[in-house]
């Protein structure tokens, strides 16, 4: 089918965390003693404590406010004993600030170049302004027409209605346009929107009832 709009997401279809984990960064690890941590209690604590990360920021010194609360949260809830909250401060300046927290995948520049030859790209991404910076940084945002990030508009893509703002601002019609997503339940709200879906699954995983695609350069 020809498309006129590609929509993509951002995490693990163009970026994924250097440090594997999306809220763990490389340097939190390096300034917590991840020895003293249990890491189920850890990952139950980012899942609690995620309401604090669905305020709405416009402003890099806004996500650093809001990840300053959050990691304080998540800290607190383990009992971490930390010896300043200079190090709650330096980890959530490196989450807004540090670009390089993040690498994307070898085939995104050549395969942005191309298909924005065809399609008009749009990024729509659960993110903060930091996820626009990571673009600038890597000189990715040239490709795209409009990048909508979820913190700026106060929703996100399993609420349905971050998905209208493109939809409305480019009168996008049902099956003009192709979302890309690595998530099934977000996928299934993009259905309801009356967009077209693939599933990115970049480690292979060959199973889902969403066409599978494992990069960039599988689409036409």
């Amino acid at each position: 089918m020809d498309y006129k709009y590609l929509i993509l997401d951002f995490g693990n279809v163009l970026a994924y965390p250097v440090s594997g984990h999306w809220f763990i960064t490389e340097r939190f690890t390096n300034l917590i003693d991840m020895d003293k941590i249990d890491m189920k209690c850890l990952e139950n604590a980012i899942h609690k404590y995620r309401h604090i990360l669905a305020r709405k920021v416009m402003t890099l010194s806004e996500e650093h406010d809001q990840f300053r609360d959050f990691y304080k949260s998540i800290l607190k809830e383990i009992k971490y004993q930390i010896t300043s909250d200079d190090i709650i401060n330096e980890i959530s300046y490196d989450f807004a600030y540090n670009p390089l927290k993040c690498n994307i995948y070898e085939d995104v520049i050549p395969s942005l170049e191309r298909l924005s030859k065809k399609y008009e790209l749009l990024l729509l991404s659960d993110n903060w302004p930091c996820g626009k910076a990571i673009m600038e940084y890597y000189n990715l945002d040239k490709y795209f027409t409009k990048m909508y990030i979820s913190s700026v508009y106060g929703y996100l893509k399993e609420e349905g209605v971050f998905f209208d703002y493109p939809i409305k601002e480019y009168n996008i019609k049902p099956q003009e346009a192709l979302f890309i997503d690595d998530t099934e339940h977000i996928l299934d709200v993009a259905i309801t929107k009356g967009l077209d879906v693939k599933i990115m699954k970049r480690d292979k995983i060959n199973k889902s009832k969403y066409q599978i695609i494992t990069g960039l350069n599988e689409i036409d």
